[in-house]
């Protein structure tokens, strides 16, 4: 087993965007990183890369939406490395529509990978990765502000995301005794796949072009760009650090000024 006196970060959704880049960052600072993503080629590419980089990083294929997968994965990663320092939660997926056409299909995936998936792979790290009998440990949630205000044509993905910002408040002031901190970052309008699909989305919706989309969601942006997946694995790696010790139970915001709540 490799040296334990380095910290242990588990990441899901971590082949792309922020998971990507989140994975990156917390291996530069010195985490052996395990990586998790639904595609097994995926990840063994990306673990590939990350290795290239001079990086200790492994992984497994994981669902988060299935327990089995969830338990397999938190045990591949201890059996690798060893008991969890850092998880971050950040796989998900974008979803919605008018509402009154959602399907219950639609509905109950975007809630399982987005909000139900934050709780079992916590669970999971606390119990089977050791978490809870440490007396120092890190769970960021990736969230949206999408989680702090309602998104027209966008009710499934809003309600997931006020779940896992409502789910990170309980739980920090649950751990807070025990020197865990937990916290939420709530990234905007983000640069990545994801942000393509939706724009996808939102064009058909208003029968006009990404681009036009694209424009339209700019304006809304104070600084206006969108933000980088970089500048999110920035905030996720302070608050892995010893630094952001006495920060938990928040939901940080990095929008460009896109919500100031």
């Amino acid at each position: 087993m490799s040296d334990t006196t380095q910290k242990v970060a588990l990441i899901t959704g971590a082949t792309s965007g922020i998971g990507l880049e989140a994975a990156r960052l917390l291996a530069k600072q010195g985490h052996r990183v395990y990586i998790g993503a639904r595609t097994a080629e995926n990840v063994a590419v990306t673990v590939k890369t990350l290795r290239a980089e001079g990086l200790q990083a492994d992984g497994k294929e994981l669902d988060v939406r299935d327990t089995a997968s969830v338990k397999a994965f938190v045990q591949g990663a201890v059996d690798t490395y060893g008991t969890v320092d850092v998880l971050v939660n950040n796989a998900g997926r974008s979803g919605g529509g008018p509402t009154a056409d959602i399907a219950d299909e639609l509905w109950d995936d975007v809630i399982d990978t987005n909000l139900n998936s934050v709780f079992r792979m916590t669970r999971e790290v606390l119990t089977t990765g050791g978490m809870r009998d440490k007396d120092h440990g890190r769970i960021i949630n990736i969230a949206s502000t999408a989680g702090k205000q309602g998104v027209v044509l966008g009710a499934p993905y809003s309600a997931s995301k006020h779940g896992v910002v409502g789910f990170t408040k309980a739980l920090g002031n649950e751990l807070a005794p025990t020197g865990i901190t937990v916290n939420a970052v709530c990234p905007g309008y983000v640069e990545t796949p994801m942000a393509q699909r939706v724009r996808q989305g939102y064009a058909a919706a208003y029968d006009t072009t990404e681009a036009a989309i694209l424009q339209k969601f700019q304006a809304k942006i104070p600084l206006g760009r969108y933000s980088t997946p970089q500048e999110v694995a920035g905030l996720v790696g302070y608050l892995a650090s010893d630094t952001a010790a006495s920060i938990t139970s928040q939901a940080l915001n990095v929008c460009g000024g896109l919500g100031n709540f």
